[in-house]
């Protein structure tokens, strides 16, 4: 009797465990978090090491991965993408290292070299070399047979498709891992659920032309087949990657010792939070070649590496309500209000639910019980909902129709890319005539980005809109500021520098001058274009009353989309008095033609911290009118670090091991003949 029940119990977490596999390997979907995940794998594997008798053909202890989806053409691997077993704490590492002492035959004092590299969180890949050209690339899909995502991979610019290398192999299977940065997610997470699901998603597409939208990256971090390598450790085949033209971790690093792979875990978990890619752990890798020839696999994972993850960002909490925010675009955008919770380090009382679509499909609903996670910098949203705890007169929970602000019609807009309706609902209202988008397009106006007025943040923004001295962007260079000094929190010093800050803005750039509008889908890029292309202020201010925008259409980024927006934002009578207002006020500069010969050619540059009297966009700019170019991440392909203040340590410390020049403000100002 015991051993039925046991066994019912070993099949019903089998169960769970396909159900599982299935959602998020075929439909991008995961229904439980990874810490959820690898707690149910371990519980299935504590039983079959309990009870001899358990055995099932969909244990982890006999698979890796899902079956490939029939979607694409099946290849098997030459050699399989196995799994890592996984390390929790001190205890299982120290046992993992005895293994492999009592394995080789060593005594306890033998010296074991590893490679320690963080675990991307995002989706495996294989890619097959034969004479330094990419023949096939496979997704991971069991560990024996991949599916073949060959065009799409090709879409990835980190992938190299041409090596020419002389110690390149004659045949040789790269593997790493395909992810998205946090960074760039922020643009997409309307539609995905974090970035592992965006990249999973993006990898299957049948059209590759879409999966080539998405900025998928890749990390190398190993190989499976390989003919005439050169190299005898880990460490020595991470350098030929780079080499190569690969992108590899710059966290990874050769240890030797338990306690030393201790410290290291624990200074990247600490670092987590500033990284702009999801790490779950590291992994542990015996360095030597020869050592792992020797050592082997067991079962579905081999002997002399293993996954050491970090605690859980996921936590479970109660839904107290949702509330629906709107944004200066008009997006609705619903928040859970959830009862507050601690998630590696920070306590968290709301979580994003996306847009209607995902609440529909996860049917969550206000009183439900939740997991929530929380990865990097990445607003924490819900994973799934415990059904089990759902009340019993529980409601579903209806999006509303109407703004809740103004009262508007709200609208899901076709999409001429997709060819289908948006996910996003947004209230159809164009201008300034509901409240919730009037104060976010002013926060959008006065921001870094955009004109940069010092002091005047986001809460100055609501407090002024409560005083009513705020209405539209023309009221702040209006201000009647006797009214604001004998306000809580202001005196004459507070508000004297205010007034300065307002009329040091009145000088500004045509570029930053489109982007404060807060027209959709013209962020600060696509202003730079439509700058460059028109020249003058004053030609834009004719296109306020020309119907006719398609002479934009031949500016190399600017698309029907673009132009959709800028005819619906002009045709609004609102929106254009705010530009006729402004033109009165402001000294608007012309475009300044980008100089192909500029003091800065050919050189590459990265900003961390904050500059004085000069924001990010201002840099940024002046860096590309000297012929400059930008990059997002420190790599050797980065000449200089512009450092400001309150820097990004992280930062600093890679370009200082990759020994990139590191530049004050001041004197990267002299690199172009000026004075900060």
């Amino acid at each position: 009797m015991k051993s039925k029940k046991i066994n019912k119990e070993y099949l019903d977490k089998i169960k769970q465990l396909i159900k599982y596999n299935k959602s998020y390997y075929d439909k991008s979907n995961p229904l439980i978090s990874d810490h959820q995940y690898d707690d149910l794998k371990n519980e299935i594997l504590n039983l079959e090491k309990k009870y001899k008798f358990l055995t099932h053909k969909d244990s982890p202890s006999k698979i890796v991965g899902y079956k490939p989806s029939k979607n694409f053409k099946k290849i098997r691997h030459k050699v399989p993408m196995l799994s890592l077993s996984n390390a929790f704490d001190e205890n299982d590492l120290i046992n993992f290292e005895k293994r492999i002492i009592n394995f080789l035959d060593q005594s306890n004092d033998f010296k074991i070299e590893y490679s320690a590299e963080p675990k991307i969180d995002g989706i495996s890949a294989s890619l097959f070399y034969k004479d330094g050209e990419l023949i096939t690339g496979l997704s991971r899909g069991d560990g024996k047979e991949g599916e073949d995502i060959t065009q799409n991979l090709k879409t990835i610019k980190d992938i190299p498709k041409i090596i020419k290398s002389k110690n390149f192999p004659k045949e040789i299977d790269i593997r790493g891992e395909v992810f998205i940065k946090n960074s760039e997610f922020k643009n997409m997470s309307d539609k995905f659920a974090n970035p592992r699901n965006a990249a999973s998603g993006s990898l299957r597409q049948k059209n590759p032309k879409e999966t080539e939208k998405i900025p998928l990256r890749f990390i190398a971090y190993t190989f499976g087949y390989e003919k005439n390598i050169q190299v005898k450790t880990q460490d020595d085949f991470l350098k030929n990657l780079s080499e190569w033209g690969f992108k590899t971790n710059p966290l990874n690093k050769k240890i030797v010792g338990i306690k030393n792979l201790l410290e290291n875990y624990k200074n990247i978990e600490n670092k987590r939070d500033e990284l702009d890619f999801d790490i779950d752990g590291i992994v542990y890798k015996v360095n030597n070649f020869e050592l792992q020839r020797r050592l082997g696999n067991v079962a579905n994972a081999p002997r002399w590496a293993i996954a050491h993850k970090f605690s859980a960002n996921s936590a479970i909490s109660k839904i107290l309500n949702i509330e629906i925010q709107i944004g200066r675009t008009g997006a609705l955008t619903p928040v859970a209000k959830i009862k507050p919770i601690n998630i590696g380090g920070v306590v968290v009382s709301n979580a994003t639910l996306h847009n209607e679509d995902e609440i529909n499909r996860k049917d969550i609903r206000i009183g439900d019980t939740a997991v929530i996670e929380r990865a990097g910098d990445v607003i924490p949203h819900i994973v799934s909902i415990d059904l089990s705890k759902r009340e019993k007169n529980s409601e579903k929970f209806i999006f509303p129709l109407k703004c809740p602000s103004c009262g508007s019609e709200t609208i899901k807009d076709y999409n001429l890319t997709t060819k289908k309706k948006d996910a996003v609902r947004r209230c159809s209202s164009e201008g300034y005539e509901c409240d919730k988008i009037s104060i976010e397009k002013i926060k959008h106006f006065v921001s870094k980005e955009a004109f940069n007025i010092d002091g005047f943040g986001k809460k100055i923004v609501e407090n002024f809109w409560n005083l009513k001295l705020v209405r539209l962007p023309q009221d702040i260079f209006n201000l009647d500021f006797s009214k604001i000094e004998n306000k809580e929190g202001w005196g004459k010093k507070s508000v004297a520098n205010l007034k300065y800050s307002i009329n040091l803005r009145k000088n500004i750039s045509f570029e930053r001058f489109i982007f404060a509008l807060g027209i959709r889908h013209i962020g600060l890029e696509n202003a730079k274009l439509i700058s460059r292309n028109l020249k003058t202020y004053k030609n834009f201010l004719a296109l306020t009353k020309s119907k006719n925008l398609n002479e934009l259409l031949n500016i190399d980024g600017i698309g029907d989309t673009q132009i959709k927006s800028i005819k619906n934002f002009f045709s609004n009578k609102t929106n254009l008095k705010v530009i006729d207002d402004l033109v009165k006020i402001l000294s608007i500069n012309d475009s300044i033609a980008i100089k192909k010969d500029g003091l800065l050619k050919n050189k590459t540059f990265m900003l961390t911290g904050k500059l004085k009297e000069m924001s990010r966009a201002e840099a940024k700019s002046l860096i590309e009118q000297n012929s400059g170019e930008i990059i997002s991440n420190v790599s050797k392909k980065l000449d200089f670090l512009i450092v400001g203040e309150k820097p990004t340590k992280r930062k600093i410390e890679n370009a200082k091991e990759l020994k990139i020049k590191i530049l004050s403000q001041i004197e990267w100002m002299k690199m172009l003949n000026k004075t900060s």
